[in-house]
């Protein structure tokens, strides 16, 4: 009984991550970089520790970009990586080499039931995917789905007038989080969470848990890649099989209601529809799960987590936070009958400036990875065939050569006037090209239309609880490692204001 413990995954991946650093040391230092001439740092680990407000994997892209430039070598456990921040050498890999030398993203494997969503599928599989899902992120769909948006976002100012009137300290990503749940599940199942009101709803739960990989798998996976035959046939998976199942179970309530009765024209009804219309070239049933699932996880973990930064830099600068409620207020006056003058065509350009600011500062995706297809040479740099080509975003974002006074909070850069000058692959939250994030303008509208309607009524600032400077979560998609909490107050032109 006494050597039970020593058979848990956790247990096996640290001595498989101890026995391995000492082992390949020399496997590290002679390696592929050396050969091609490309300078790269020691073997470092990217993951676990916390240092200096980001953890180990970005603070250590940046370190080793302030150190090598632009490109260099690296390691993540036993996988060779080439980093580029090139803007050059960035648009022949992201777009126009993207379809010949680079198609497709990392893909880990151990993915469980998700194996087939858009952002891991390849080539001719990902451009069936794709083009079957892009209609549904057009501007006449984004349209449509902008009053469901609306109805969440009255929903979200409602709920915080209590917190406002009580001067109470607030989790702020509960409650845009909780916002961008709901909007999100609305919009693309046509259900009603309303974890707004109802926190501990499971929905909330599960898909607050399904981006978090398992750690001590993802360190076998990668100290041990011939082992991934045997574990995908052991069924075990970096996402939480538990909150896949979650999901499942809703979908197939869904889709069980709809058969045979009225549906509401939403995301998964869209991909249904393409079962009959392209008959065999339409999505399959897992397929349609499959893109349902991750559509809602990953859009809700990456709003959220955006407001919630705007939210804490907004609290920390608050004479950027008056102009911005200048300006708001001005562009659409409050409203006597508490209802939002906002429309869908405002959303497409209002209050850009200070939300991209935002998204340099914290991209929802840190990394970008393409796999490159054949050995090519870009700007003298040979990358070799299957090489995994990493784009750090995280400091890309904060080049300075790029982003004069790069950690200032200057949201004028993305002014109308200024925006032009802005090199197009210096500036990646969402990626570029054909594989760049589909819900990308989806997810813009429903952040915006927050935004507005949150500073119309409320203004955040910083009190005894907040945490400055913030610590990032080393696992996961980006983002704090503990709770933004944030004080309340509520507006007083809120109420005086009238409609013109």
């Amino acid at each position: 009984m006494g050597f039970l413990p020593f058979f848990s995954l956790e247990t096996w991946a640290l001595l498989v991550m101890f026995i391995s650093l000492f082992i390949m040391y020399g496997y590290w230092s002679y390696g592929v970089f050396e050969k091609l001439g490309i300078p790269c740092p020691k073997p470092i680990m990217y993951w676990g520790t916390v240092t200096k407000g980001h953890s180990v994997y970005y603070i250590k892209d940046y370190m080793s970009f302030k150190q090598f430039g632009k490109v260099w070598g690296m390691y993540e456990l036993r996988t060779p990586m080439l980093a580029v921040m090139d803007v050059s050498m960035l648009k022949t890999i992201l777009v126009k080499e993207c379809f010949s030398l680079f198609p497709n993203r990392r893909n880990l494997r151990l993915n469980g039931d998700l194996y087939d969503i858009v952002s891991l599928s390849e080539d001719d599989n990902w451009r069936r995917i794709r083009n079957i899902l892009t209609p549904a992120f057009t501007t006449g769909r984004i349209k449509e789905m902008f009053e469901i948006m609306k109805q969440h976002s009255r929903k979200l100012t409602d709920s915080l007038r209590p917190k406002a009137h009580n001067e109470e300290v607030i989790n702020v990503k509960d409650f845009l989080g909780a916002y961008s749940l709901d909007a999100m599940a609305s919009c693309a199942y046509s259900i009603d969470t309303d974890t707004i009101k109802d926190p501990s709803h499971p929905f909330i739960n599960h898909a607050k848990k399904l981006l978090r990989i398992s750690i001590p798998l993802f360190l076998i996976q990668g100290f041990f890649p011939f082992l991934l035959p045997l574990l995908e046939i052991s069924g075990f998976s970096l996402f939480p099989k538990s909150c896949v199942a979650y999901f499942k179970s809703v979908l197939e309530k869904v889709r069980a209601e709809r058969r045979g009765g009225s549906h509401q024209m939403d995301f998964l009804q869209l991909m249904m529809n393409s079962q009959q219309e392209k008959q065999n070239k339409g999505l399959s049933d897992h397929e349609i799960m499959s893109q349902a699932i991750i559509f809602v996880a990953a859009g809700f973990d990456t709003s959220g987590t955006t407001l919630a930064f705007l939210a804490y830099n907004l609290a920390k600068n608050p004479e950027v936070m008056r102009r911005l409620q200048e300006e708001i207020d001005t562009t659409f006056p409050s409203k006597v009958k508490q209802e939002s003058v906002f429309q869908y065509t405002d959303s497409l350009y209002t209050e850009y400036k200070y939300l991209c600011f935002i998204i340099r500062l914290y991209p929802p995706i840190a990394r970008i990875e393409r796999v490159a297809k054949a050995t090519v040479e870009i700007n003298g740099i040979t990358v070799p065939k299957d090489m995994i080509v990493t784009v750090p975003v995280y400091a890309l974002h904060r080049d300075p050569d790029l982003w004069p006074d790069p950690e200032e909070f200057k949201p004028d850069r993305f002014s109308k006037e200024n925006k032009q000058s802005i090199n197009p692959y210096a500036y990646l939250p969402f990626g570029i090209g054909p594989r760049n994030c589909i819900g990308m303008r989806f997810a813009l509208v429903m952040v915006k239309l927050a935004l507005v309607e949150v500073l119309q009524n409320y203004s955040f600032s910083i009190c005894k609880e907040t945490e400055i400077p913030l610590e990032m979560d080393p696992t996961g998609l980006l983002g704090p490692l503990r709770p933004i909490k944030l004080k309340l107050v509520a507006r007083s032109i809120a109420s005086a204001n009238v409609d013109n």
